[in-house]
């Protein structure tokens, strides 16, 4: 097998089994009704106090339609409060719940640990190619979408 190929698999197993990883370690216990896209959600609201709609859809790429029916989803299920801002009434803000930070720290905690033992036994030069080389990933991407 050639090396491309061989590039090939390991990304496409890779994604796959990141995905399936992050909602098992996620979206159990009290958060077996969350599903690994509103956990995304909650982590790009943030625990800084009150995030515009509008940023947080820009952040997760989505249009404002497609978070609202997320945050409509969490707003019922306890993980997000919503409301609109003093200064503009149009404007809409969402914060986290005590729950809802409690996932952000699960969702978290699971990156930490697959970020630890990603790098556990690298020198800091295979660290700096291991960032390097996902970072051109990501870039690739990104100019894909546009």
């Amino acid at each position: 097998m050639d090396v491309r190929s061989a590039i090939n698999r390991v990304l496409v197993r890779l994604f796959r089994r990141i995905n399936t990883l992050e909602e098992k370690a996620i979206c159990k216990d009290e958060f077996k009704n969350i599903t690994l896209n509103e956990a995304h959600v909650i982590e790009a609201i943030g625990e800084d106090g009150a995030s515009n709609m509008t940023a947080v859809a820009k952040a997760l790429d989505v249009t404002t339609g497609t978070l609202t029916i997320s945050v409509n989803s969490l707003v019922r299920k306890g993980l997000v409060s919503r409301e609109r801002s003093e200064e503009d009434r149009r404007v809409v803000l969402v914060s986290l719940t005590d729950k809802g930070r409690e996932l952000n720290r699960r969702h978290n905690q699971f990156h930490e640990r697959m970020i630890s033992e990603i790098i556990g036994d690298l020198n800091e030069e295979e660290v700096q190619t291991l960032a390097h080389a996902l970072d051109k990933l990501n870039g690739f991407f990104s100019s894909y979408e546009e």
